[in-house]
């Protein structure tokens, strides 16, 4: 008498946890539209007439396709120029930050080390203080690095996020490696080299995506400090361009320029965001498979 009825709420289960299914996959659908339509739009802005952004026929699909826009980013040497820099500025960043990083934390999860919890709260501290824009942009010229490229780099070099993350990953490392191995003989440089990098793979790889995505996109740092349109980073040029033409879509309203004009600057705005995002997008799936571990080893502790 009982079979019937516990083969009916094993159903009833089933039914309900297909429908939470489907309720899951409809939002995940959402939020993935919700991301990808803004992109989308931009592409098709990039790829369409001027006459047809005029019209305001471009939604998410080309309107008589067109390439000028790219054409023109093609041709102009400039944006070759501030590309090549922008990457060499994002490597150097992204190498010293991750030196920088991984010689904070390391030395954080030695229990020998006397101070440490100072030293922690020492960092920890400017996640909630700052000196302020105005202070830290006089530091920078004191030192003499307005308009050199060591003014992206140094400054922010380092972020407190990114240390409790790798310090956090080091921790869930089996401190009896450390132990044996200052037992044989070894020094903390060779601990470090020898032992902990090897194993960290994941979370460096997660945690210089971070460093490299956060510099890619920056363009706020090269505005205060950047005056030489040689040593303009890709994003601020971006900027400048997106500046550019709002000001040229200031003028159509005000009637002191034509409509030809500001869906020109449309489309280029469009196709330098593509060209600027690619170059980040084709490195992203070379670590993406170290992405999920570094993130959720190097926060399982803390």
């Amino acid at each position: 008498m009982s079979y019937p009825t516990s083969a009916i709420a094993v159903k009833s289960k089933k039914k309900e946890h297909k429908t939470g299914q489907i309720i899951l996959n409809i939002l995940i659908l959402v939020f993935v539209l919700v991301c990808t339509l803004p992109f989308i739009n931009v592409i098709a802005i990039s790829l369409s007439s001027k006459s047809a952004i005029l019209r305001g026929d471009v939604s998410f699909w080309p309107v008589e396709f067109s390439t000028r826009a790219y054409e023109v980013i093609i041709n102009d040497p400039s944006m070759f120029h501030s590309l090549g820099y922008t990457v060499k500025i994002t490597v150097i960043y992204t190498l010293l930050a991750m030196v920088m990083t991984i010689l904070y934390a390391f030395p954080m999860t030695m229990k020998r080390l006397k101070g440490r919890k100072f030293f922690m709260f020492f960092i920890v501290f400017t996640m909630y203080f700052s000196g302020g824009t105005i202070p830290i942009y006089l530091n920078v010229k004191e030192l003499g690095m307005i308009n050199t490229q060591w003014s992206l780099i140094f400054p922010g070099l380092i972020s407190t996020f990114n240390i409790i993350i790798l310090k956090n990953f080091f921790e869930g490392l089996p401190y009896e490696l450390n132990e044996a191995a200052y037992i044989d003989g070894a020094n903390d440089f060779q601990i470090l080299l020898k032992i902990y990098l090897p194993l960290s793979f994941s979370s460096i790889a997660t945690l210089s995506l971070f460093y490299a995505v956060g510099k890619w996109n920056s363009f706020s740092d090269a505005l205060y400090y950047i005056n030489s349109r040689d040593l303009q980073p890709l994003q601020l040029k971006l900027y400048n361009l997106i500046k550019g033409g709002q000001a040229v879509e200031v003028s159509v309203q005000e009637g002191s320029s034509n409509d030809l004009a500001s869906s020109i600057s449309a489309s280029i705005e469009s196709a330098t965001i593509i060209f600027a995002t690619v170059p980040i997008l084709v490195v992203y799936p070379f670590v993406q498979r170290y992405f999920v571990a570094g993130v959720t080893l190097g926060a399982v502790k803390g």
